[in-house]
């Protein structure tokens, strides 16, 4: 059985603001869209919260026309948050949550159509029996990314396509994707689990039970931590931390149900030496397959841009039992654009550019026997 994890970074439409030329410009455009909506939730708009509100419809471009923005657009679906009069600035009329219907809205735009082709030509490459995905748009997206994309590049579309909605609004959600013989028998979502400081999940943290053509149970819990792009480190690596606390606990559970083989794979968003993921890595049993002595390594332990050690930030996690029955791994970086040039690694042909790459993280797999 090969098990892989793989960042797309979207299928066939990524909102613009993840998809900018510089991660700075983009990061703050996230950090106005989610200080918007949060205050947008609020139950009464004080002066304050309505004049922070101006502040950010004018920085996002929506001042002057609910479409007028490059990255987002406000949805006004029932009632109305705002005036524009033809002097004197925005007004904000709502008093509230209640008394309007709308939200602001990332815009999108299609991803490169030889990025899709290359993302899926390392599916096609890497050929696993389950396939986890982080970062992609819909099942609908996923579902036909498989049986269109992959045929076209010559590839064996999945069996089965499963992804559940996250609390991301970005379409940013994580899913799974498993050949024949490989039935998804069970699906637990994380999605509502809270703790004292309340939603814990960006996305999920759903669990998949696998049943084998052999009858084994294989549970894979797919993930996708709290980036470092947007919001304060602090506040960040807390989240982050919280989020690595509770699928330990999760793992945990699963350990006492008797469920053996138990993987937990994704973006994890930081390093392996880092406080944030130490209630997972450092407090668990979970093996790191690039700890395997039967894994292929080839110089570079990072999994994004050019795999750095402070770019290792996909894992592929295994419970003692998955662990001991390893039989192989490695990293496939073929749809990485690698250096400025792309001359650190090989890479597919038809990629000139780095905007034609698959991804800039790298999959990885394990191989395991079962």
């Amino acid at each position: 059985m090969r098990i892989a994890s793989f960042n797309v970074e979207n299928l066939f439409d990524r909102a613009k603001a993840l998809n900018t030329s510089t991660w700075a410009e983009g990061r703050e455009v996230l950090a106005q869209h989610a200080r918007i909506n949060s205050l947008l939730g609020e139950p009464v708009y004080t002066e304050e919260i309505k004049g922070e509100i101006v502040k950010l419809l004018e920085q996002l471009g929506l001042d002057k026309k609910d479409d007028g923005g490059r990255y987002a657009l406000l949805r006004q679906n029932r009632g109305r948050l705002l005036s524009r009069p033809r002097t004197g600035g925005v007004e904000i009329v709502a008093s509230g949550r209640d008394v309007w219907v709308g939200w602001v809205e990332l815009k999108t735009e299609p991803v490169n159509e030889l990025a899709t082709q290359h993302t899926a030509m390392v599916m096609r490459d890497v050929a696993a029996d389950i396939q986890a995905v982080v970062e992609t748009d819909n099942r609908i997206a996923l579902r036909d990314f498989s049986s269109i994309l992959l045929h076209a590049v010559g590839g064996t579309p999945f069996e089965h396509t499963m992804l559940i909605d996250g609390n991301d609004d970005r379409g940013i959600d994580v899913g799974i994707l498993t050949r024949a013989g490989y039935e998804i028998t069970g699906i637990r979502s994380h999605v509502d689990d809270t703790d004292a400081k309340g939603e814990i999940f960006s996305r999920d943290c759903p669990e998949y039970v696998i049943t084998t053509a052999t009858g084994e149970r294989v549970v894979v819990l797919v993930n996708h931590l709290k980036s470092k792009g947007y919001g304060t480190a602090a506040d960040s690596n807390a989240k982050r931390q919280r989020q690595a606390a509770r699928i330990a606990t999760i793992y945990r559970r699963l350990r006492k149900l008797k469920e053996l083989n138990v993987a937990v794979v994704g973006d994890f968003n930081d390093t392996p030496d880092s406080k944030p993921l130490a209630p997972l890595l450092a407090k668990t049993d979970l093996r790191d397959i690039t700890t395997h002595e039967a894994f292929t390594s080839d110089g570079r332990p990072g999994t994004y841009a050019n795999g750095t050690k402070s770019n290792k930030i996909d894992y592929l996690l295994l419970s003692p039992a998955l662990f001991k029955r390893v039989t192989g791994g490695a990293i496939y970086r073929k749809g990485v654009w690698g250096g400025k040039h792309g001359t650190l690694w090989e890479h597919y042909p038809t990629m000139t550019n780095g905007t034609q790459a698959a991804s800039d993280h790298a999959a990885i797999y394990a191989d395991v026997d079962i």
